[in-house]
């Protein structure tokens, strides 16, 4: 989980007042905050937004029974289930995912996650795990474009958008801030966060938590007009004889993924940012980095086990220079990160 803060701010207009308000929707903590001319304005946009968030978790939870895809996980094992317009696409914009990280992010992985209880520290038996596992595969849900229907092809299966809704829902919190004029703003929920706009004139600047200590910092990062991510291993999860079970699962061995112990990405959309944040435990971080060194849009910073920090290109530190040799030449920044 990341903390958004502003770096050190210009003079304030004379008018206008930062405005923010937490509360807990989609089982995580709800964050907005902005600028606004007019309070009782400004209040209405977060009200907006918050009523945004029960929206999609009423739509998109599988803890709610009533939910279109709490439906989709009862039934589509028997016949194909229709669903809103809306969270027909987002699931088929989940399996874009799926393939550019070669199944390492698969919402079916479900098929196995709904065993795991981390709060009571409840985790399923090799056995139940492997009877489970022939359901993971994001290439057997049968999406009806014209129709709108999900279709599980394999028996068990389930799906869960844990990991993209969220980024999704930050993603239209942004858009409704975007429709009332807010131009200075930041949506969290969870690790998802979007940036709209700079902080009157300066960056925000996004601090990494270490992965151990909630009190200390890995980097901190100005940026502006963006979306970030943060998946890591100390989220949800409890410690067994030395194992760490955690939430962000394997699809390919129905065990948690334990490559990185955080990950964070950054991107121009929380939806992109959460559909990235949890391959790095799959591939690890150096085949995530190919991956994210192919696409221009994304930059990413890993902690890894051994405590090292990797970078992606556009986010890399330079190398120091020896004493006495000539200044370096000017390297690419990525066009994310604020001067």
């Amino acid at each position: 989980m990341q903390a958004v803060t502003a770096a050190p701010a210009a003079p304030l207009p004379a008018r206008g007042a930062w405005l923010e308000r937490t509360e807990a929707i989609m089982g995580t903590r709800i964050y907005v905050q902005l600028w606004s001319q007019d309070r009782a304005k400004g209040n209405a946009a977060i009200d907006a937004v918050m009523a945004e968030m029960r929206r999609i978790d009423a739509l998109m939870s599988h803890y709610k029974p009533e939910s279109q895809l709490s439906q989709i996980n009862a039934r589509a094992n028997r016949e194909p289930v229709q669903v809103d317009k809306e969270l027909f696409d987002l699931i088929k914009l989940s399996t874009h995912y799926s393939e550019i990280t070669a199944g390492a992010f698969d919402i079916t992985y479900a098929s196995v996650g709904y065993l795991y209880d981390y709060p009571r520290h409840v985790h399923p038996t090799e056995a139940q795990i492997q009877q489970a596992l022939p359901a993971v595969n994001w290439r057997h849900m049968l999406l009806d474009e014209q129709h709108h229907t999900v279709r599980f092809e394999h028996p068990g299966m389930r799906i869960d958008l844990g990991g993209i809704g969220k980024g999704y829902a930050v993603d239209r919190g942004v858009e409704i801030l975007e429709a009332r004029g807010i131009r200075h703003a930041v949506v969290s929920a969870g690790g998802d966060s979007r940036i709209l706009g700079d902080h009157l004139g300066r960056p925000w600047l996004v601090a990494i938590r270490h992965p151990d200590d909630p009190h200390k910092v890995v980097t901190r990062i100005p940026l502006s007009d963006i979306a970030m991510s943060t998946s890591g291993d100390y989220e949800r999860y409890f410690d067994e004889k030395g194992v760490r079970y955690h939430h962000i699962i394997d699809p390919r061995t129905g065990h948690s993924a334990s490559k990185v112990r955080s990950a964070t990405i950054l991107a121009p959309t929380a939806t992109q940012t959460d559909g990235m944040s949890k391959t790095a435990f799959v591939l690890g971080p150096e085949k995530t980095l190919e991956i994210i060194n192919r696409m221009p849009e994304y930059d990413a910073v890993f902690v890894c086990p051994d405590g090292r920090v990797l970078y992606s290109n556009g986010l890399r530190p330079p190398a120091p220079r020896p004493a006495g040799a000539p200044p370096a030449t000017p390297t690419a920044v990525s066009p994310r990160v604020t001067p």
